[in-house]
């Protein structure tokens, strides 16, 4: 498959599920700053899953230019990978209907971790069939910056399970602003 094409097909999919998002959120059931303040766990859901969802599509941008080949491993990793974040809507939503519930918060992470772990595959597929190519955070798997990602998510997991369920969506926001500092101070990327 031709990468333009694959890049496009994920484009597309990423802004329809972006743009489901917010059709997801939940009205007020009366249109004022009381009303708007009774949702700010669900903007705030809606709000993560977004930047979520862009970072990683940014990323994929902008290193995408320097793949030269796909495989049809990469194709499946990728459409894998695409099928998760179409669960995004979903569980966003369950979370943003009932932010302490352990298993709303569960579904999140698990599917945040399978798109993390999916990711992973495209990197290693992408690595296999470009061998000699830096594909910068998303895609370079001795990069730090990935495993300590994945470390917080993980144990923003367990704790969610087993103690403080919004430690997930706490878990997510955290990662983003540790690998954003860790990858500027370290130059990953």
């Amino acid at each position: 498959m031709n990468k333009e094409r694959l890049a496009a097909f994920t484009d597309a999919v990423l802004a329809i599920i972006m743009t489901i998002l917010v059709l997801e959120l939940e009205k007020p059931k009366e249109v004022s700053l009381a009303g708007l303040w009774d949702l700010r766990a669900n903007f705030f859901a809606y709000t993560l899953s977004f930047f979520w969802l862009g970072l990683m599509w940014a990323t994929h941008h902008s290193h995408w230019q320097k793949v030269e080949k796909v495989s049809e491993k990469t194709v499946y990793t990728s459409l894998l990978m695409l099928f998760l974040a179409s669960l995004f809507p979903y569980t966003t939503s369950l979370v943003a209907s009932d932010f302490h519930n352990a298993l709303a918060q569960a579904m999140y992470g698990i599917v945040i971790l399978g798109i993390s772990f999916s990711n992973m595959a495209i990197s290693k597929s992408l690595k296999a069939i470009n061998p000699d190519t830096h594909f910068g955070l998303l895609y370079n798997l001795t990069n730090r910056s990935i495993f300590i990602d994945l470390g917080i998510k993980a144990v923003g997991l367990i704790v969610s399970i087993t103690v403080y369920p919004p430690a997930m969506v706490y878990a997510i926001l955290i990662a983003m602003i540790v690998v954003g500092i860790d990858t500027v101070v370290h130059g990953e990327g």
